[in-house]
């Protein structure tokens, strides 16, 4: 199994568990924040298991109908796990300004409290061992999904913290005013995951930066003339160039195509974290001007 797929199983585990522990209080207590705090674990759950089967359909090898593979259900499971983040925080948000418009007390105050900074030690140690797993695989479903439970953190600890301040001062609409405020971070935290999803999905290029390394690779060879048409996106874990190399007119096919395959595993060397598909397109000239490719047929 792919370290990447053993992520989400220890992910979906550990949701599983906040779920139970944190819906059991949020409900006999009545706190908004603890309920919250569930429904987000809630929705850690289901999100954990769509990125399950996103990770072990993606790496299924290309096939008749998917020639290029499914590698993009990875960006697809980063964007609906924004999504669903964004949705959980609009009916957190809800649900604090009716406790707001209807205050009730909180019970199971020391229940509450055990609960989230459980909740909190837990989630910590999820966090850390995603990280590892996103460093060593730059896989960025299992990087959203660290940021996800990363969010969760601090808003286990505003939740402690409130119930500490509740406990403490006896004003109860801190539960709400936090619960507002745990909603709009969730959703401020979604933005950059819908973001470079939705971007992966339309094919967007790739940084400036590798863009700039690519041209590197490409020009440190004296042999080639030129190079035109070159096209970047990212898919995923999966990477996509394609070029056009322009060759004098007098070398032959086969050192041409040995001087492709040599810039290939260059390229690929450049981009060794991540699957690179390279396709190198030979020009004996430089047919980059439209215009000037009609005139010659």
């Amino acid at each position: 199994m792919r370290l990447e797929k053993k992520a989400t199983v220890v992910s979906t585990s550990v949701a599983s568990l906040l779920v139970i522990m944190k819906m059991t209080v949020g409900i006999l207590s009545g706190s908004i924040a603890v309920l919250a705090s569930a429904i987000d674990s809630l929705l850690d759950l289901t999100v954990s298991l769509f990125n399950y089967f996103a990770l072990h359909n993606s790496e299924k090898d290309p096939d008749d109908k998917f020639h290029h593979g499914r590698s993009k259900l990875e960006p697809l499971a980063a964007v609906v796990e924004g999504t669903i983040i964004s949705l959980s925080a609009l009916f957190i948000l809800y649900e604090a300004f009716g406790k707001i418009a209807h205050p009730r007390e909180m019970e199971f105050m020391g229940a509450s409290i055990a609960v989230m900074l459980a909740s909190i030690i837990i989630t910590s140690m999820l966090v850390f061992f995603l990280n590892s797993v996103a460093k060593k695989t730059k896989n960025m479903v299992i990087r959203a999904d660290a940021l996800h439970y990363k969010t969760d953190i601090f808003s286990n600890g505003a939740v402690l913290l409130a119930l500490g301040l509740i406990s403490f001062t006896g004003e109860d609409l801190i539960d709400p005013i936090l619960g507002m405020g745990i909603g709009i971070y969730m959703i401020y935290s979604a933005f950059p995951i819908i973001k470079e999803g939705v971007l992966m999905l339309l094919d967007a290029a790739l940084s400036e930066e590798d863009i700039a390394k690519i041209k590197n690779i490409i020009e440190s060879d004296k042999i080639t003339a030129n190079y035109h048409h070159l096209q970047t996106r990212e898919s995923g874990s999966h990477i996509f160039i394609s070029v056009h190399i322009v060759f004098n007119t007098s070398i032959s096919l086969y050192d041409a195509h040995l001087i492709s395959d040599k810039l290939e595993v260059k390229l690929k060397k450049n981009f060794k974290d991540k699957k690179t598909h390279i396709i190198i397109h030979m020009d004996p000239y430089d047919d980059s001007d439209i215009n000037e490719m009609e005139d010659i047929y």
